[in-house]
């Protein structure tokens, strides 16, 4: 009777230790301290298979970026200087200028109107109207781009007072007169003069208008043209500075770094015309 409790006794320890054997290879969770984890790290990366891994990884993460692309030429966009940059708002203006049979009557109603007087009717008068409009730039206003927008209405009447059918003509050519410091210097040629420039050139704008047609005894004929033009190649650009008028690199630098004055210009001729009106508009962007 006294073995029972011997037998009883040995049965728990056995069972008790197939759980702990049984815990143990069930893969309990173990707690594992943050110095103990990266003291296990260290150990690995210190095995050689571990300092591979490690430098592999410090190649990857150390790899340079690709390049940037080369800059355009001006064989693939045109104009290199500004290409990419932002177009920049640099002014508006208007004028008026009128050719009449009675510039009197005019200029007595607005003395500082701008009226060409008629010469002689049926005739061919020829007209030239400076500074119509103006634009003054700061220092710096643009990069190496001045490009206009160019707005004009011509209004015209023509009159045939005689028994013969006469000639109407209009022909107007709008230009713009730059000038800045830079082309004060003496050694700097306009190539359209031959001369020096003497702080100014003069360069022609998209807008001319002509009108050619017969006008019959006695007939009158009115006509309104309206429009707006703008520049592709720039009314002036830093690159036909240097091709076109002669300037160094510096200098069409320089030139875009000063304050610049752009003055708006008509000239032309007109025949049998009792009256022409123009009224312009003149707006300059850059980069």
């Amino acid at each position: 009777m006294q073995r029972t409790p011997l037998i009883v006794a040995i049965v728990a320890s056995l069972g008790l230790a197939g759980a702990l054997a049984y815990a143990a290879n069930s893969g309990a969770i173990t707690r594992v301290s943050a110095p103990s984890a990266r003291a296990s790290l260290q150990t690995l990366q210190s095995a050689p298979a571990g300092r591979a891994f490690a430098a592999a990884q410090s190649t990857r993460s150390a790899k340079p970026a690709p390049p940037p692309p080369p800059p355009p030429t001006v064989e693939d966009v045109g104009d290199v200087d500004s290409f990419g940059r932002n177009l920049r708002w640099l002014g508006v203006a208007s004028g008026f200028a009128v050719v009449s049979t009675d510039c009197a009557s005019i200029l007595a109603q607005d003395p500082d109107a701008t009226c060409q007087q008629v010469s002689s009717q049926p005739g061919v008068t020829s007209f030239t109207f400076n500074d119509v409009a103006r634009i003054r730039l700061p220092a710096g206003a643009s990069h190496s781009l001045l490009c206009h927008w160019f707005s004009p209405q011509v209004t015209a009447s023509f009159t045939n007072s005689s028994d013969a059918p006469v000639l109407a003509r209009l022909t107007s050519r709008p230009s713009v007169t730059v000038e800045n410091p830079v082309l004060n210097d003496p050694a700097l040629i306009d190539p359209s003069t031959g001369a020096a420039f003497g702080g100014k050139l003069t360069t022609s704008v998209t807008g001319t208008e002509r009108l050619v047609f017969t006008l019959a005894p006695w007939a009158q004929h009115h006509q309104t043209l309206r429009g707006s033009q703008t520049c592709i190649g720039g009314m002036l650009s830093k690159r036909a500075l240097v091709e076109g008028y002669g300037l160094t690199e510096a200098q069409a630098a320089s030139f875009f770094a000063s304050p610049t004055t752009l003055r708006l210009n008509i000239q032309g001729v007109t025949a049998s015309a009792d009256e022409v009106t123009f009224s312009v508009g003149l707006r300059v962007i850059g980069d």
